[in-house]
């Protein structure tokens, strides 16, 4: 389908159910898809950190995107995640997503090596002129050495070789400064870059976000309530601040699951995607809370954990806490 410029609402970055086996669950992942346009979301981001992109391997990413993108049948922009480390790798993954149908594309910056901003900018552009679809940068510098920054941003914004930007990198200020330099909220769409959509891929400020001028939001918890992020998203663009608020109050207390995980145990990934995926197994939309090897699975009692949760925030779910099914 043809994409909205700017693209604005809430874009969750969908989930990749696997069985236990750890083959991509088709059958769950054209469930959860359903479950996020019941939602109301804007648009699907599918090949994403959340979705476990890193450890999917190509066929693995092929049969996910295609399950998307079959499932949402046209009724939202698909994005894909083209994420490697190097532009050729990149490259081969774009010419997939656009033979299986996707609207857009999300890379970040090479990684592995260290690259400089010119290198940056000419991986973005080549991207953009091969691919034939939009791109979207993924700001995580967690992942690619360091932040992008705002000049070439700016840069990359103005020329049309970036059709938007999702912000992982947890800099605020930098995002406020983005978000200025476009135009700011009462600009926005008016300025250098009129076409270019900003997004927050914090689940923890997005009322703050908006109100700056963000165009909407990327949220791995979108997955488990996208009702919830919608209805944050619709008050905030009515001027309701104070519905966004409490909204955003609420989610804040559900991701809380995120950290249930025991530290001395596991990764701060498994604990977080393990999270996601227990509450949607424990809601009854996927089969499996299969994380991919070598992530540690949560146990009984933070499943049971997060299943308190859920009820505290409105979704009872529909199934107990289990042994033997997280793998």
């Amino acid at each position: 389908m043809a994409l909205p410029a700017p693209l604005r609402g809430v874009i969750p970055p969908v989930c990749t159910p696997l069985d236990p086996h750890g083959e991509v669950d088709t059958a769950s992942l054209a469930r959860l898809v359903t479950h996020l346009l019941d939602g109301g979301v804007h648009g699907l981001f599918a090949l994403g950190s959340t979705s476990e992109v890193a450890y999917l391997t190509d066929a693995q990413r092929a049969t996910a995107l295609e399950t998307v993108v079959k499932t949402a049948d046209g009724r939202v922009p698909v994005l894909a995640g083209v994420i490697d480390t190097t532009t050729p790798r990149v490259l081969d993954h774009a010419a997939a997503a656009a033979a299986l149908g996707a609207d857009a594309l999300v890379a970040t910056a090479p990684f592995y090596t260290r690259t400089h901003p010119r290198e940056i900018a000419a991986h973005f552009r080549r991207l953009r002129a091969e691919a034939g679809l939009p791109v979207f940068a993924y700001d995580i510098p967690m992942a690619v050495h360091g932040k992008l920054p705002l000049s070439l941003v700016h840069e990359l914004a103005e020329d049309g070789t970036l059709a938007g930007l999702k912000d992982s990198s947890g800099d605020e200020g930098a995002l406020r400064r983005l978000l200025v330099g476009l135009g700011g909220r009462t600009a926005r769409g008016r300025g250098p870059a009129p076409a270019f959509s900003v997004l927050t891929g914090s689940e923890l400020t997005v009322d703050a976000a908006l109100l700056a001028g963000a165009d909407g939001v990327v949220p791995g918890l979108g997955n488990v309530d996208p009702a919830g992020y919608v209805r944050l998203y619709e008050a905030a663009r009515a001027g309701d601040w104070a519905g966004a608020a409490a909204e955003q109050e609420r989610l804040v207390g559900l991701f809380s699951m995120t950290g249930i995980g025991p530290e001395d145990e596991m990764g701060r990934s498994s604990a977080a995607l393990g999270s996601f995926k227990a509450a949607l197994w424990l809601l009854g939309v996927i089969g499996h809370q299969a994380t991919a090897f070598p992530q540690i699975p949560l146990g009984e009692e933070a499943v049971s954990d997060v299943g308190r949760r859920l009820t505290a925030a409105g979704l009872p779910p529909v199934r107990r806490a289990r042994t033997g099914d997280a793998r």
